[in-house]
């Protein structure tokens, strides 16, 4: 380098670069517009990520919105700043802050802060998760959380899995890898043909008739049935309930689903007596944790969940009571090649991926392009620790134990039925449907809290789905107050 040039990187080649060049380019340049551009998203990202007070929030008309909002798009594009503005201003606040403390309907979300922080450095490092051979790092991470996970559950050493989206794609990956598995022992003579043999028959699913939906839905993409199986009163499906569909049924159910933590009730299947099963029908074995399983982390819990180190497949979401930002579901097989072997994309242009040998995510479920999803869980159990998520967890369900016995001690107040995890059922005596609706919508306009009305069995109520650590005894008084 002559001494009389420009050193590269100083102020003045900066300054001739900062501006790009060719308009082709200017959305991916690192330009002065770029810099603001970043700079105000991260203040506003900082912002939200530390406060301690954002409004619940609630949603507004389509015609609000339009005229809050005005054309946001067009040909020269309003800038980030006032995008930013009106996304923060107007977007926003039209949507219902599922991380605030009173958020207490469906299944909450309550991130860490490590886990939300994280999520915008995943974004920022333009990780693909599909492949070993792209990122090869980010699923060594993920794989040591699933590792985690299947250890905490009682699952053998070796098993594994995948993050993807959420607790509908995981259960519905893990039944299409029961399915294979049931054909592969069909086609090698290992089992008795369904009667008659698909695809003349029809395979079955059993699971209980207060599963989630999504094992609904996932009959119906597969175009299989489902054998709904009634619970005892309790909500909690047994050994002895499934036995008889299985004797019903036959060689054509290829797989039972139990479910680790219902989401309306927060109920957990007897799920030893139904792994018992095994001994005497062929079986997949699966467990739809998607809410409730992490409650095994918990000492307060753990005991609810024997059996499921038999399942031979799991799922649980993180970004439920895992403290993960949406979206993550972690599907773990218990033997990983059966997912392998359901699932793995043949194509020219990736035989360099499916035939190294590599552990690539997208060879796991009904996927294939796909984002580094389990990094953010890495990174808040890698920094707080798993003994962090145990006391956060154990919270939960002491809270929801606190709060079931005031509302057994107010008169006009009844639980629907005791609660094992975090989800809270009651009843207002006397209360239609109605009543309930205005009472939700009052809460929600006075931002007081988000509680939604549900019903069992043909009656209305509600509920409290505990989930956030910041959530108090406090806070749900006050809403028992109201009514």
């Amino acid at each position: 380098m002559h001494r009389n040039e420009p050193a590269r990187g100083s102020n003045a080649d900066l300054t001739a670069e900062r501006e790009p060049r060719d308009p082709a380019t200017r959305m991916h340049s690192t330009s002065d517009e770029t810099s603001h551009l970043v700079d105000l998203v991260l203040a506003y990202s900082r912002r939200r990520i530390l406060s301690d007070d954002t409004p619940l929030d609630k949603p507004v008309s389509e015609a609000e919105l339009r005229r809050l909002a005005g054309r946001t798009i067009d040909e020269q594009g309003i800038g980030a700043a006032r995008a930013l503005a009106l996304f923060e201003h107007v977007l926003a606040p039209a949507c219902i802050t599922t991380d605030h403390p009173q958020y207490l309907s469906f299944i909450p979300t309550a991130p860490t802060k490590a886990a939300t922080a994280f999520d915008l450095v995943v974004s920022a490092s333009a990780l693909y998760g599909g492949s070993w051979l792209e990122g090869a790092g980010a699923v060594h991470a993920e794989n040591e959380v699933l590792s985690w996970l299947g250890r905490e559950f009682g699952l053998p050493a070796g098993s594994g899995g995948v993050f993807v989206q959420g607790g509908t794609l995981g259960n519905l990956s893990a039944l299409v890898a029961a399915r294979e598995h049931a054909r592969h022992r069909l086609s090698q003579g290992e089992t008795d043909a369904p009667v008659p043999a698909p695809p003349g028959g029809r395979w079955k699913i059993v699971c209980s008739a207060e599963a989630h939906s999504s094992i609904a839905s996932a009959a119906r993409v597969m175009d299989v049935d489902v054998v709904p199986v009634t619970p005892a009163g309790d909500g909690m499906l047994r050994g002895d309930d499934v036995r008889a569909a299985l004797e019903e049924h036959g060689a054509s159910v290829f797989a039972v689903v139990a479910t680790a933590g219902s989401t309306n009730f927060g109920i957990v299947d007897d799920l030893a007596s139904i792994a018992e099963l095994k001994r005497d029908f062929e079986f997949w074995f699966h467990v739809d944790g998607a809410y409730g399983l992490a409650g095994m982390l918990s000492p307060l819990a753990r005991h609810r969940f024997a059996g499921v180190e038999h399942a031979d497949s799991v799922i649980v979401d993180p970004h439920k009571w895992l403290f993960a930002p949406f979206d993550a579901c972690a599907l773990i097989y218990r033997d990983p090649e059966m997912g392998r072997r359901a699932h793995t994309q043949h194509a020219e242009y990736l035989d360099t991926l499916t035939e190294g040998g590599d552990w690539s995510p997208s060879d796991y479920a009904a996927h294939l392009t796909r984002r580094a999803r389990g990094l953010p869980l890495w990174f808040s159990l890698a920094s707080y620790g798993g003994a962090a998520y145990r006391e956060a967890i154990s919270s939960s369900l002491a809270l929801a134990q606190r709060i079931a016995d005031e509302i057994e001690s107010r008169a006009g107040l009844s639980l629907v039925r005791a609660p094992q995890l975090s989800v809270v059922v009651f009843e207002r005596e006397g209360w239609t449907k109605a009543d309930y609706d205005a009472w939700s919508a009052r809460l929600l306009d006075e931002q007081r809290a988000f509680v939604t009305p549900s019903s069992h069995a043909g009656r209305p109520n509600t509920r409290f789905a505990i989930v956030n650590p910041n959530t108090t005894f406090e806070h749900l008084v006050a809403i028992l107050d109201t009514m």
